[in-house]
């Protein structure tokens, strides 16, 4: 899909595609939308009583993700598995000529950006030490999960109104079983019918105070088994 890259509010880029008429982060900022939604939200929530931890993203996307759980867990010094799923990679030099060096401000942490897009597909990576590099090059709709196998979700697939096939009552089910129990699910969508779908599938949900620019975001959790 042809994009464009455009500065958020936060100083930060993101990428827009005209074809849907979508932006891939807020535009009211994509650095602090990442931060808020799947760092603090998720990964910390997540990960306060876990030696190691496995996360499952829909949609890779620019990386800024999977760069920041790098950043956190660089404090966390856990052991991470991240899988991440994407259609549509974007080409190193896109990113480069995204400039994440003028709003990412650790030296250190842009020394794995390199590394996050120009590695191989579809086979694990250590990019650090404590953090193992999955990319699969596919889509959500077909690929097999195994039960009971991540720690967290980071749901950042574009809206529901522009890819209305990946939330649907079907996919939820799908990441429902792919969770283990206790395990969670955050997404920066808060549409009643995406949080009607999660508890169809068993979801316990959560509504949490948004990213600047939205008033809620979504934290849903798989509850344990004797519950």
């Amino acid at each position: 899909m042809k994009t464009e890259i455009r500065q958020t509010k936060d100083g930060s880029a993101t990428l827009y595609v005209p074809e849907l008429n979508e932006h891939y982060h807020s535009v009211n900022g994509a650095l602090q939308e990442s931060m808020h939604v799947f760092i603090r939200a998720g990964l910390e929530f997540i990960g306060q009583n876990q030696s190691e931890i496995k996360i499952l993203e829909v949609g890779f996307g620019t990386g800024l993700n999977a760069l920041l759980t790098i950043q956190q867990n660089l404090i966390f010094q856990k052991k991470i598995f991240y899988h991440t799923l994407e259609k549509y990679p974007l080409t190193p030099d896109l990113i480069k000529e995204m400039h994440f060096e003028q709003f990412i401000l650790n030296p250190e942490l842009l020394h794995y950006l390199q590394p996050l897009h120009t590695t191989a597909w579809n086979e694990p990576i250590n990019i650090t030490p404590d953090f193992t590099l999955l990319k699969s090059e596919t889509d959500l709709q077909t690929y097999l999960f195994p039960d009971e196998h991540y720690d967290l979700i980071y749901f950042d697939a574009f809206a529901p109104e522009k890819q209305p096939e990946l939330w649907t009552d079907a996919i939820f089910l799908k990441l429902f079983a792919a969770l283990k129990f206790k395990g969670c699910l955050v997404s920066y969508c808060a549409k009643g019918s995406f949080k009607r779908s999660l508890k169809a599938a068993g979801f316990i949900v959560d509504a949490l105070p948004g990213p600047a620019g939205k008033r809620e975001m979504t934290r849903a959790i798989k509850p344990n088994n004797i519950d």
